[in-house]
């Protein structure tokens, strides 16, 4: 159940970033204005970018485990097992992500 929750939470949040990307281009594109700008500083700020490759990841890696359900349904019987392998790639992935964001971040760039 937590992998269904999380699934469309994940999907929602990045239906949010895109929305928000596309609401600071047009307004820092028709009308210049610092809405553009705050929405900016709030989408590159670490915290957010944090949150972001959590969802974008699990997102993934959990879609290409229901897909391979679907397309063999004989591992449906496997399941437990294929969500743990799941979290065993999200974690490092996840981590490896957010280690190069730390490292950016202290080097300044």
């Amino acid at each position: 159940m937590l992998a269904w929750s999380l699934h469309r939470i994940s999907g929602l949040a990045m239906i949010f970033f895109v929305g928000l990307h596309i609401l600071a281009g047009f307004s820092m594109q028709q009308f210049g204005s610092d809405l553009g700008t705050s929405i900016n500083i709030l989408y590159e700020s670490a915290y957010f970018q944090i949150a972001l490759y959590f969802f974008v990841i699990f997102h993934a890696i959990n879609g290409f485990r229901i897909i391979t359900l679907d397309i063999w349904p004989k591992l449906l019987q496997y399941q437990r097992e294929l969500i743990w392998l799941q979290w065993f790639v999200i974690i490092p992935l996840y981590g490896l992500a957010v280690f190069m964001l730390v490292t950016n971040i202290v080097k300044g760039v």
